[in-house]
């Protein structure tokens, strides 16, 4: 993902940054940064596999575990020791914000109740099938055997009878008290989510959002437009708007938005950044054709660059003779003859 490249370039120059002055916020940028290059390559795979395969719990739900935990560690790194310092910082503060809403971003993804992605876990480890082979029985285990004497069960109804509840058979209420009883219907609890062990499983959509509008906020207030730490904030809320909050048309202008604040800004930057926003620019040129298609809606027009289609050269006649004009082709601009 071309946001999180760019944020693990920020994370390790502002960590060098700061590292003479503030060797604990130094440290902890650090770490981030290393926990950061480890989630994007976990979520690559994740994006990868689309879906829950349900078949192979070792390789598929704990992929989906890594994940959640990476990120809860994260986000408490982030909280506890980064935000607290990033006051007198620009670039620092901006990247601060951006990095909280991408971890709500990854719970959004694959932990939210309810789910809005298909990449989220929706099953239990109960009900996933149990991969682990029997393990074979070597002669060194407690002998599990029937004992030597077992008392039958006629010798047993003989002494005392059995118990309707341990015969399966309701036992009703007392006598006289027979249209006093509650009818209590015992409910199923809700099935509980497979990560719920590592993370609380609530809706946190509502808090990533309004995290990626703080961060959007303090990047349009702090940095110009072809900046490539905003263009960063700006393409991974495009995706969001997209994938987690199901706003095409939002998503799809945001990007068409950033594109233009883009090419209007007049700030100069480094080679580093230059290409960095080339390739931020264009990924939210993709962002902003997403969902519309492929193919455009005019009629008679060609992908051939102005060349002129097959049925445009002439036209066949009724008595079967080709009644078609030459047409001259059309040369590159800068190719005509000046003569």
């Amino acid at each position: 993902m071309a946001s999180h490249e760019v944020d693990q370039k920020f994370l390790g120059r502002l960590a060098k940054a700061v590292e003479p002055n503030n060797a604990l916020l130094a440290s902890m940028l650090f770490k981030i940064l290393g926990l950061s290059i480890n989630v994007a390559g976990q979520l690559v795979k994740a994006r990868k596999q689309r879906r829950l395969d349900t078949t192979r719990m070792t390789q598929s739900l704990e992929l989906y575990f890594h994940i959640i935990w990476l990120s809860r560690e994260g986000l408490v790194m982030l909280e506890q020791y980064v935000l607290p310092m990033v006051g007198d910082y620009v670039e620092l503060k901006v990247l601060a914000y951006k990095l909280r809403a991408s971890f709500y971003h990854i719970f959004v993804l694959f932990h939210n109740n309810p789910p809005v992605s298909h990449m989220g876990i929706a099953t239990t480890p109960q009900m996933m099938p149990d991969s682990t082979p029997p393990r074979p029985d070597k002669g060194k285990g407690v002998d599990r055997g029937e004992p030597a004497y077992a008392p039958s069960d006629t010798s047993r109804a003989s002494v005392q009878p059995t118990h309707p509840v341990e015969q399966g058979i309701p036992v009703g209420p007392p006598p006289g008290f027979e249209g006093q009883a509650p009818q209590v219907q015992m409910q199923a609890a809700p099935p509980e989510p497979a990560a719920a062990f590592l993370l609380p499983s609530v809706d946190y959509l509502p808090t990533a959002h309004q995290y990626f509008r703080e961060a959007c906020a303090l990047a349009d207030a702090l940095l110009w437009g072809s900046h490539s730490l905003r263009l960063s904030v700006k393409t991974e809320y495009a995706a969001f708007l997209y994938e987690c909050v199901h706003d095409q048309e939002g998503s799809r202008r945001l990007a068409k938005e950033t594109i233009t604040e883009v090419y209007e800004a007049g700030e100069g930057m480094d080679d580093d950044m230059f290409n960095d926003a080339c390739e931020l620019v264009t990924v939210l040129g993709k962002m902003m054709k997403r969902g519309l298609g492929g193919g455009g809606a005019g009629g008679g027009g060609s992908r051939s660059g102005g060349r002129p289609s097959p049925s445009a050269m002439g036209a066949v006649s009724q008595s079967g003779e080709s009644s078609a004009t030459i047409v001259p082709p059309v040369l590159p601009v800068g190719m005509e003859n000046p003569i």
